[in-house]
């Protein structure tokens, strides 16, 4: 069974206000990015369906927080899948946004909704890679792992370089 939270958070770029919508699985994976002006159900919409086009299943359910956009596109787009809402439930989605908050201060902000969109894209993604859920693993399995996940990022860079 596949389930998916759904968050929405703040982005100021330029000073003008940007939403970073975001999908984790039920494993605190980031499943897609999307970075908008808006905050309301074409918005929500629009992400959904760029969701589901990006994965190979359907989710059985999604839980969101108590945003009523979620609703609206969620009988629209996928009217078959159980929508659960709660500030609680949905805290994989809200832990995926630190390391967001942390790098945007890094970068000491974002410059455009683009560049923020590219970024945040391939920034999860490689995030991900390289930080395993480490409370789930002996010390062993987590250095194997992390061993695994740098010889893999080698290879693929010396690749790219070559050609």
């Amino acid at each position: 069974m596949q389930h998916g939270d759904v968050d929405e958070v703040f982005l100021k770029i330029n000073g003008v206000q940007h939403y970073l919508w975001r999908a984790v699985d039920q494993h605190g994976v980031v499943l897609d990015i999307l970075v908008q002006s808006r905050r309301n159900a074409t918005a929500a919409k629009r992400f959904f369906k760029r969701l589901l086009a990006g994965l190979k299943f359907k989710p059985s359910r999604i839980i969101t927080d108590g945003l009523r956009s979620y609703g609206v596109a969620q009988r629209e787009v996928m009217s078959g899948v159980r929508h659960r809402t709660s500030r609680y439930l949905n805290n994989r989605a809200e832990n995926s946004h630190r390391p967001t908050r942390r790098r945007e201060g890094q970068m000491q902000r974002f410059k455009s909704p683009r560049q923020a969109q590219r970024f945040l894209s391939s920034h999860a993604m490689i995030y991900g890679h390289f930080r395993p859920r480490r409370h789930l693993m002996t010390a062993g399995q987590y250095r194997r792992t992390r061993d695994k996940a740098f010889r893999i990022w080698r290879q693929e860079i010396c690749v790219q370089i070559a050609a």
